[in-house]
């Protein structure tokens, strides 16, 4: 599984009150409501892309090739196949030996004496000569066992429908594994008849009163009240004549600026790398030229050989 860093999700009713409180003049005349708020947000939020949207996981059994997705789910990110398979037991090589020992005068195979088959009918009774009061008998047993492995890999998409549910850089694009899988009415419908299914999605939170929690970013709650301030004088100039026209428009550009100049900081923001991912860049750039040291090296041997054997 691949490494991503989590985001803490709050409720987005503090940028709601902010950008109420700022407007008041706006929202107390009724010239504006918070109505479309919500649906700002959401424009926000996919404007963000997956940074938008909380990672989580489950583990899906699948039941007759489907299974019912989880009811916050968004876009997948990783679908991986994790199952046992039971093969066919085998006997093992060691052996158990036990021995017991009992008091009875049983005979288990025919009673030698001298070389020769007693022939003596108190055998049949306990002859004392031929058969011991006392049976010890050994037993060696063999243990099965049930050999079983395990089955790991990325699942590829079935076809070009289930693209859109992996929208937000799905893993699972370029997997070369013989099971696929397919999302359709709220299912997860895959090749195989049973199994289980790790999956790791983005999905979509909300708080007590139905808003869509965003992420805890000082830079992302910036960008969404500049957004918010936006679309409010944006619709105050859809409604006024046009005598005022003129600046409720420089308001509406005043706004935009900030909106666009602070989607960008929250872009940026969003975008950079984390410790690991810094760790992977190093290694990788370290590495980028080993393919050429070999090469070099034999370069510099032949050359070398050459000038002596000359």
């Amino acid at each position: 599984m691949s490494y991503y860093y989590s985001y803490s999700f709050v409720s987005p009713e503090p940028q709601y009150a902010t950008v109420k409180e700022e407007l008041k003049s706006y929202f107390d005349t009724g010239a504006i409501d918070d109505l479309m708020f919500p649906t700002y947000l959401n424009k926000c939020l996919n404007k963000l892309g997956k940074s938008g949207y909380y990672i989580t996981n489950e583990v899906l059994e699948i039941q007759d090739y489907q299974c019912r997705l989880p009811d916050n789910f968004y876009a997948v990110r990783e679908a991986w196949l994790c199952t046992n398979i039971n093969a066919l037991p085998y006997q093992s090589p060691n052996s158990f030996y036990s021995q017991a020992a009992s008091e009875t005068t049983i005979q288990v195979s025919p009673v030698i004496s001298n070389g020769e088959p007693c022939t003596n009918l108190e055998c049949t009774t306990g002859c004392p000569t031929c058969m011991p009061e006392l049976i010890q008998a050994v037993y060696k047993t063999n243990n099965e066992v049930t050999r079983s492995y395990t089955k790991k890999y990325l699942l590829k998409p079935g076809n070009i429908s289930v693209k859109s549910h992996c929208t937000l850089d799905c893993k699972n694009f370029g997997s070369s594994a013989p099971d696929s899988f397919d999302i359709r009415d709220n299912k997860f419908v895959v090749s195989f008849k049973e199994g289980d299914v790790y999956l790791v999605f983005y999905a979509t939170e909300y708080d007590g009163v139905g808003n869509q929690m965003i992420p805890d970013n000082h830079r992302v709650k910036e960008y969404i009240e500049a957004f918010l301030k936006f679309k409010c004088f944006e619709t105050l100039t859809n409604q006024v004549n046009d005598e005022t026209f003129n600046q409720l428009n420089q308001k509406m550009g005043f706004y935009k600026s900030l909106s666009d100049e602070a989607y960008i900081i929250a872009e940026t923001e969003i975008k950079k790398q984390d410790a690991y991912a810094k760790v992977r860049a190093i290694k990788r750039q370290k590495n980028s030229l080993n393919m050429y040291e070999i090469a070099d090296r034999n370069n510099y041997y032949n050359r070398y050989n050459w000038r002596r054997n000359g």
